[in-house]
């Protein structure tokens, strides 16, 4: 990577971006409340495709990619070792082809295992996350070792963590590599005041476009793109009136002792493969999405479907769930329990991938009528579905994945 020699045009740069920006807010990067640790995404428009273009000149190599919270950021060469926090990040970098590349990740055990229930849909398409250093809360030290080529990671994100100041993201930047992500857009949160006057909201795969042009991968993109606009057209012109679409909530619980439920349509990219399917949120705006219920409570909103998050992963038994809200002299009379219509989800900061699969569930979890019954699933790799009732085609994706397409 040529960041290792770094030139003096890069670095001066540099300095007129999140450098010379990080002067104001010299005063304190205050934190705020901890990032919602689950996950998901957005609708998805190319607005920022302008934003995305390279800027470049004969015989310079360097190429600018923009978007909020950072500004400009210009690249001397693609970056080959890449820093994330969250999976919306890595499985971006992992859409791309670039899997491999990455060397950090909130929890990277867990969503290991939850990509792989959906990588053996993907013939010749693999990744293995186990091992890397898990970085949630990052130290500036082990990112001095890390030694990355680019950050895919929202500087405002890591400085509400309250252990980070400006001078340290400056420092980071101008020593290692740069910051380049957008993480409050995943409920359009307001970051930290400081932030604020630079802060833009994207949906998930225009922020998908925009890491796509750091990596240089803008065909790769676009092919996904086409694939899921294609997907998204069959959706909207198969969907039924409001007034005959069911009631839903998404929950998720380890024990069923304090839930969380997440309305299905709220802004942000952490709904965007349940927002195209217009689903009516069963809360209402009774509850705010996230907020913990308790039974009496969901009995009261009734869904007609329950999304279990996190019933993907292979440490999740959903014959268990299940069991649990038969069971219980409350939740049994919820008429999604009634009806055995209680669903596995996967992650919510889920990337482009698990966003083309997890459309594709959904859909078939609230409409089975329209797009073909969802399996009874309790555990495994994500089900195979008959050929005519994919709502994407596998191979066209692991061919633009491993660029055999």
């Amino acid at each position: 990577m040529a960041k290792k020699e770094q030139s003096a045009t890069r670095r001066t740069y540099l300095k007129s971006g999140l450098a010379v920006a990080a002067g104001g807010l010299l005063a304190g990067c205050t934190g705020t409340s901890g990032e919602e640790m689950t996950d998901s995404s957005s609708n998805a428009t190319a607005m920022s495709t302008a934003e995305s273009t390279p800027e470049q000149t004969a015989g310079d190599e360097s190429y600018t990619v923009s978007m909020a919270p950072m500004g400009d950021v210009e690249f001397d060469s693609v970056p080959e070792t890449i820093f994330t926090r969250l999976t919306h990040h890595a499985g971006m970098a992992f859409a791309l082809g670039h899997g491999d590349a990455v060397n950090s990740m909130h929890a990277p055990e867990y969503y290991h295992a939850l990509w792989n229930q959906f990588t053996p849909r993907l013939d010749g398409v693999s990744l293995d996350w186990r091992g890397l250093y898990s970085s949630w809360e990052p130290s500036k030290e082990r990112l001095y070792e890390l030694d990355s080529d680019v950050h895919l990671a929202d500087p405002a994100s890591v400085a509400a963590l309250g252990s980070w100041d400006a001078s340290d993201l400056e420092e980071i930047e101008e020593n290692v590599g740069p910051w380049f992500g957008n993480t409050f857009s995943d409920r359009n949160r307001s970051p930290p005041s400081e932030w604020a006057d630079r802060y833009q909201h994207y949906g998930l795969w225009d922020i998908f476009a925009n890491v796509a042009t750091v990596l240089r991968e803008e065909a790769k993109y676009e092919a996904l793109a086409s694939v899921r606009d294609e997907m998204l057209q069959t959706i909207s012109s198969t969907l039924p009136p409001t007034d005959e679409r069911p009631t839903a909530v998404m929950l998720a619980s380890r024990d069923y002792e304090t839930i969380y439920a997440y309305n299905l349509n709220t802004p942000g990219f952490l709904t965007a493969h349940t927002r195209p399917l217009g689903a009516v949120g069963a809360l209402g705006d009774g509850v705010e999405s996230g907020a913990t219920i308790d039974f009496e409570t969901l009995l009261e909103a009734d869904p007609d479907v329950i999304l279990s998050l996190g019933g993907m992963h292979p440490t999740t038994d959903m014959s268990e769930i299940r069991a649990v809200l038969h069971d219980h002299p409350v939740a049994s009379e919820v008429s999604a329990v009634k009806n055995d219509r209680i669903y596995a989800q996967g992650a919510r900061y889920q990337g482009p991938i698990l966003n083309l699969f997890q459309t594709e569930m959904t859909a078939k979890q609230l409409y089975p009528e329209l797009f073909g019954a969802w399996p009874t699933y309790e555990t495994g790799p994500y089900p195979e579905i008959p050929a005519d009732e994919q709502l994407f085609d596998r191979q066209r994706v692991a061919d633009i994945i491993t660029g055999s397409n």
